[in-house]
């Protein structure tokens, strides 16, 4: 990220003064915890190794694949998890993503409901929707983080036929931390782990 070079990520010098805080970025890159105090900081922006990184317009694939999951999930899912829709998930000081849909640990959500993220110790599944912006960070960059914090399952879904969306699923193979394919699902999602869903993925035509 271009710019000059400030150690302070919250306030800028005065000869910058019309530039938003979050337009200089420190040196060494911004930190997971800078999110929760930059001033006016674009909604939904993502950390991703030390960089801002801004959403684009959402595409009508993208609203309706997130709303179809996100409400198959909260009827399917047991009481000891809870579903979360563009929250975000510190992986470590350098990462924090906001995963379009997670499945986070009960215990982690709290009675105020007044967090801002969750840790990735309580995230049991992260699903990312792909976008023709962000298709790189989506199948690749994003992956990648998630299995090196841990993360146990991952869901990548692209469009398929028509607005139809394609649910690629993977699992995380502890001994190597990476994720290895569990199947490749059209139409019907229908798995065992993290626990039995049956999903029509043929609904969203109804949508």
């Amino acid at each position: 990220m271009g710019g000059t070079m400030t150690a302070d990520p919250l306030h800028t010098h005065d000869g910058d003064s019309a530039l938003p805080a979050w337009a200089i970025p420190p040196r060494g890159g911004f930190t997971a915890a800078d999110l929760d105090r930059i001033p006016d900081l674009p909604p939904h922006t993502e950390l991703i190794d030390g960089s801002l990184v801004f959403v684009s317009p959402q595409r009508s694939f993208h609203m309706l694949a997130m709303s179809m999951l996100e409400t198959a999930l909260r009827t399917l899912a047991p009481d000891h998890l809870r579903v979360r829709r563009e929250m975000s998930v510190v992986l470590n000081n350098r990462n924090r993503p906001e995963p379009d849909i997670t499945l986070v640990r009960a215990s982690a959500v709290s009675d105020e409901a007044d967090e801002t993220g969750y840790d990735r110790a309580d995230v049991v599944l992260a699903v990312e929707v792909v976008s023709p912006e962000s298709e790189e960070r989506d199948r690749k960059r994003k992956p990648q983080l998630y299995a090196e914090a841990g993360i146990p399952h991952f869901w990548r879904v692209e469009k398929g036929h028509g607005r139809r969306p394609v649910v690629y699923v993977y699992e995380l193979d502890p001994a190597v931390g990476v994720y290895v394919t569990n199947s490749i699902q059209h139409d019907r999602l229908k798995l065992t782990v993290p626990f039995d869903i049956d999903i029509d993925l043929t609904a969203v035509d109804r949508l």
